[in-house]
């Protein structure tokens, strides 16, 4: 089994014999679907392939159908893998054979729509009562929407809407709950049809990105209280609680903005600025560069945040023994706009994305493509990679150069790589009761 009771005893979980690797040919000009790698993380190189049915589903973040806070189905069975350009769902079984997954399920886009109204499946979190909800970005037409998605955990039947029809955002993102304090809260991206063709500053003066964060009620399932973080908070993206079962409080980075918030209950939710990136002047762009943060995440044992600026190419490690002031302990650039050189012992293109560390908290792999229009908008170029970092337990961070796998030069052309999921859960995974 590999789910655990506690923060605590799955720090001293197995380490990842391999890892699963969302992959896209999206965007690369390689007419072929999109597919699920399998890494193994000893020998640092792709041992599988899965290929999806269809062409242009632009695979993005995905999840399992159980974790340590959800006591439903069997141990970490499959993964739920949607298509978040095409809101078509892949239920995949990783129980029979887990470095050879197969495809088990496909649940079209129309019957989402038909189900739930929405479109544009984004975060996938395993739920207590027999759930999996995913957070949904988009109606029917690619307008903005702030609901979510339930699949059955046993059936994966489609049942419909999560929320209980009371007010909703109007956009969506990603999501946390917390068990113990009965609460949920999610982000805002922006509307699909505005972020699909690829960034146009104009649309954030129109309102079409967000700047707000949402506190539900977890057993109600209704939106209890919403934040709106403001110009230091635009485009609040990958949102992570403290794991401590027993916290409230945890952060936000607001991607455009390049700051990352706390957010914490005394009485009610408040949220305020932590970690603000400055944006740098660059010869060519209209505005000065903002640090774009696109993902972020907290180590096991609570004690270090780590963060990936995207455009300027650097990922950081900050201290928050005391959350409310993070101390930066480690920082790598790898690849960026902005011309730093590389940590890596290698020239990189493009810029870290996403990131996942393992239980122990020593190893954080990073991906460098963010979403196919977005690439090719800012990385023309780009030359898709996984890597490793070595994290050390008192804080700073080293590039692990043995390891290092290239997404470009491939038999049948370059693909990009995007969220990964390690073998037996990771630090993004795991709630707990």
């Amino acid at each position: 089994m590999s789910l655990y009771r506690s923060p605590q005893e799955a720090m001293k979980g197995p380490a990842e014999e391999f890892l699963y690797l969302a992959c896209l040919h999206e965007g690369t000009g390689v007419d072929k679907p999109d597919f699920l790698a399998v890494v193994d993380t000893e020998q640092g190189q792709i041992v599988h392939e899965l290929p999806l049915p269809n062409v242009g589903d632009e695979l993005h973040h995905f999840g399992w159908n159980r974790c340590s806070s959800a006591c439903h189905g069997p141990d970490r069975s499959h993964l739920i893998v949607p298509g978040f350009r095409s809101s078509r769902f892949h239920i995949v079984n990783v129980a029979d054979d887990p470095r050879r997954p197969r495809i088990e399920k496909v649940i079209e886009p129309e019957e989402v729509v038909e189900k739930t109204g929405y479109t544009r499946p984004h975060t996938v979190h395993c739920m207590p009562g027999d759930n999996i909800v995913v957070s949904m970005l988009g109606d029917a037409e690619g307008n903005g929407a702030g609901g979510f998605a339930v699949l059955d955990a046993q059936t994966f039947e489609l049942k419909g809407r999560w929320e209980n029809g009371g007010e909703i955002p109007g956009l969506n993102y990603d999501f946390w709950y917390q068990p113990r304090k009965n609460v949920l809260v999610s982000t805002e991206f922006g509307e699909p049809n505005a972020y699909e063709p690829g960034f146009d500053l104009a649309d954030v003066e129109k309102g079409r990105y967000g700047q707000r964060i949402h506190f539900w009620n977890l057993k109600t399932r209704e939106l209890e209280q919403t934040v709106d973080l403001g110009e230091k908070g635009l485009v609040p993206l990958e949102v992570r609680w403290l794991h401590d079962p027993d916290a409230d409080e945890g952060f936000v980075a607001a991607a455009l903005s390049s700051v990352v918030w706390h957010f914490h209950r005394n009485g009610s939710w408040a949220a305020e600025p932590v970690v603000e990136v400055e944006s740098v002047p660059l010869e060519g762009w209209p505005f000065p560069v903002p640090g774009l943060i696109t993902d972020q995440l907290v180590s096991m044992d609570d004690r270090f945040l780590y963060l990936a600026n995207w455009l300027h190419g650097d990922v950081r490690q900050y201290d928050i023994s005391d959350p409310r002031n993070p101390k930066l302990t480690g920082r790598l650039w790898l690849g960026g706009v902005i011309g730093k050189p590389s940590d890596a012992g290698r020239e990189l293109s493009g810029g870290p994305n996403m990131i996942q560390l393992s239980y122990d908290g020593r190893r954080l792999y990073v991906s460098n493509s963010l979403y196919s229009t977005w690439d090719n908008q800012f990385y023309p170029e780009m030359r898709s990679w996984l890597l490793r970092i070595d994290c050390d337990p008192n804080g700073g961070m080293e590039v692990d150069r043995d390891f290092f796998v290239d997404f470009h030069d491939r038999p049948d052309g370059p693909a990009r790589a995007h969220e990964m999921r390690l073998q037996g859960g990771d630090c993004t995974t795991e709630i707990f009761q």
